[in-house]
C-alpha cells in the first residue's frame, strides 16, 4: 500500500496538474513514481531536470538502463527494477541475459561491465571508493565524463530507489522483484 498518495489529475493542484502534464509530455504516459513524486512538485521538477540533463550526457541508453537495472537491485527497489527491465528490454533492446548480468552489476562488454561494478561500488560504498577501483573503470577505457556521469546516475537512481522504498510506489510495470 501507498505510504504517500499518488496525486491524481482530478485532485492536483495546480502546481502539481503542471508537473504532472509535463511527465505526461515527456514520456507519454504518468508513472505511478512521479504521480507519488508530485506529493511535492518541487522534487517532481527537480527529478525530471535531473534526468532529462543525464539522458542528454554520453552515456549510452543500454548503459543508463543497465546502470539502473544494477543499483536498483542494490538498494532493493521492485519498481525501478521492474520499470527499468521493462525500458532496458522495450526500448534499450537488452536482451533477458543482460538484465540478468546488469542484476549482478556485470555486462557481456568490459567497459559495460566496469561501468557497472563501478557504479555498484559507488552506491554501496556511499562514494567512499578507493584508488583502485577508480583506476581499474579508467583501465577498461571508461572517460573522466563518463565517470562523471556514472555517479549522477547513481545519485539519480538513488533518489528514485529510496524515494520508491518509502512511499511503497504501486508497481505500474510488469513486475520484478529485487
Amino acid at each position: 500500500m501507498n505510504t504517500l498518495p499518488p496525486v491524481t489529475e482530478a485532485a492536483a493542484t495546480p502546481d502539481q496538474a503542471a508537473a504532472l502534464s509535463a511527465v505526461k509530455q515527456a514520456l507519454g504516459s504518468v508513472p505511478n513514481l512521479t504521480r507519488a513524486m508530485a506529493n511535492s512538485p518541487a522534487l517532481l521538477r527537480g527529478y525530471l531536470g535531473f534526468a532529462n540533463s543525464l539522458d542528454a550526457g554520453t552515456l549510452p541508453r543500454a548503459t543508463r538502463e543497465r546502470l539502473a537495472i544494477a543499483i536498483a537491485q542494490s538498494n532493493t527497489c521492485s519498481y525501478c527494477l521492474s520499470a527499468h527491465t521493462h525500458a532496458g528490454q522495450r526500448v534499450a533492446g537488452l536482451s533477458a541475459e543482460q538484465v540478468a548480468a546488469a542484476r549482478k552489476g556485470d555486462a557481456d562488454d568490459p567497459k559495460t561491465a566496469a561501468i557497472l561494478t563501478f557504479a555498484v561500488a559507488v552506491n554501496e560504498q556511499r562514494g567512499q571508493i578507493d584508488e583502485s577501483e577508480l583506476e581499474a573503470v579508467r583501465r577498461a577505457g571508461v572517460s573522466d565524463t563518463e565517470i562523471a556521469e556514472v555517479i549522477g546516475h547513481v545519485a539519480l537512481n538513488v533518489l528514485t530507489n529510496y524515494f520508491n522504498n518509502v512511499a511503497h510506489t504501486e508497481i505500474d510495470f510488469p513486475l520484478v522483484s529485487a
